[in-house]
């Protein structure tokens, strides 16, 4: 009868190692001791929390580190771990967003907010064919006496347009500043009042004047 024992059971004479059959035996018992198998829908929440916990589900919604775009947004780590994201997945759905949606929210954000803005100008000027004709003479008029940094800081929001408009309908001769130091300083101070939202949200008219006086007074 052909000997159908595996090499690693046999003794040197080719007879049945029973010790190193056992010993296979007893590493196979722990091992299917500590497997878990996958859990079906009738499985109880004992079996279930066992299975997520042995492929890395964390224990606590707290334990997954995310940053990012998905770090602030409420209940959001809860709903990871009810589908059962392992730390790992949920770190690299963050780097994703991080890596895709970010820069795609900026540009929705962006196009949102320009399009607020001609509106706003829309509103202001009346119509399309008369704002297009305040804007060339806007534009105009700051190349002859607007520094190319201050032109572009108020051409980036409707409420700077304005400002513009309202230096050049003010009647008074524009002129420019003297000392390069101190115009320098002044249109930087003006730039970061602008980015304050009280100015760009809020439309705080009082804010909006001292703005609009202070490039007056740079310029005129």
């Amino acid at each position: 009868m052909a000997n159908n024992i595996p090499e690693k059971f046999q003794n040197s004479d080719g007879g049945l190692n029973a010790e190193a059959l056992l010993k296979s035996y007893e590493e196979l018992e722990k091992k299917l001791g500590v497997m878990v198998s996958v859990p079906d829908e009738a499985a109880d929440d004992d079996s279930k929390a066992r299975f997520l916990r042995a492929i890395g589900v964390p224990d606590s919604p707290d334990e997954y580190a995310l940053d990012g775009l998905l770090a602030d947004i409420p209940d959001l780590k809860e709903k990871f771990r009810e589908i059962g994201l392992t730390k790992r997945q949920a770190e690299s759905v963050s780097k994703m967003a991080a890596e895709f949606l970010t820069p795609a929210l900026g540009r929705i954000m962006s196009s949102h907010y320009e399009s607020r803005q001609m509106d706003d100008l829309l509103k202001f000027f009346g119509d399309d064919e008369k704002m297009q004709s305040v804007l060339a003479d806007i534009d105009e008029y700051a190349e002859k006496n607007l520094s190319p940094e201050a032109y572009q800081a108020l051409a980036s929001s409707a409420d700077g347009i304005k400002t513009i408009y309202n230096m050049m309908t003010s009647g008074e001769p524009a002129v420019a500043t003297n000392g390069a130091a101190r115009e320098s300083l002044r249109e930087a101070d003006l730039r970061r009042m602008m980015a304050d939202p009280r100015y760009w949200r809020d439309h705080d008219d009082e804010f909006v004047r001292k703005i609009e006086s202070g490039f007056k007074k740079l310029y005129n």
